[in-house]
């Protein structure tokens, strides 16, 4: 199963709400986004999305089949970390164990580092997201550390792992 990678258009937001209302991805993900996720919480996010600075803001549907099943985006941080871009990302359920995840993050990678002075991304996934961690490293990215305690996450303090890809290794 291939996928691709497109900028959002506002249509999307009814896939965007069926695919982030479900708890076992938002419990994956950082904390602030609404349950249930409705289709306004969705054009509300690519409206965001679209008019954000295009420098700063990597931010993609992910597709299969021209149905958008996911998102992916790559954020540059600030002062001296600049050029450094932090990586997220999730699809939903009935696409998980399949390749494309990777897949994506590969794509984005590439277009990031072809289209800006990003020099580097990374990414945090909790400890005990093991696929999320599968996903980077066959993406080719390197494991850099766990960043003990580093988080609360449905009332536990939880690690998070640090891993990053340099557009040197791509």
């Amino acid at each position: 199963m291939t996928c691709e990678i497109r900028k959002w258009q506002l249509e999307d937001a009814k896939d965007l709400a069926a695919a982030l209302s479900n708890t076992k991805i938002q419990d994956n993900l950082r904390d602030g986004l609404p349950y249930p996720y409705t289709e306004q919480d969705g054009i509300e996010y690519i409206s965001a999305m679209l008019s954000a600075d295009e420098n700063e803001t990597f931010a993609f549907a992910i597709t299969v089949d021209q149905k958008v099943i996911g998102s992916i985006g790559a954020f540059r941080q600030g002062n001296i970390h600049r050029q450094t871009a932090e990586l997220g990302y999730y699809i939903a359920e009935g696409y998980w164990g399949k390749g494309i995840m990777s897949e994506a993050v590969k794509q984005i990678c590439r277009f990031v580092f072809d289209h800006s002075d990003i020099i580097r991304i990374y990414a945090e996934p909790f400890a005990y997201n093991a696929a999320s961690c599968r996903v980077l490293e066959k993406a080719g990215f390197q494991y850099e550390g766990t960043l003990r305690n580093n988080a609360v996450k449905n009332g536990k303090i939880v690690d998070m792992k640090i891993y990053s890809l340099l557009n040197t290794e791509i």
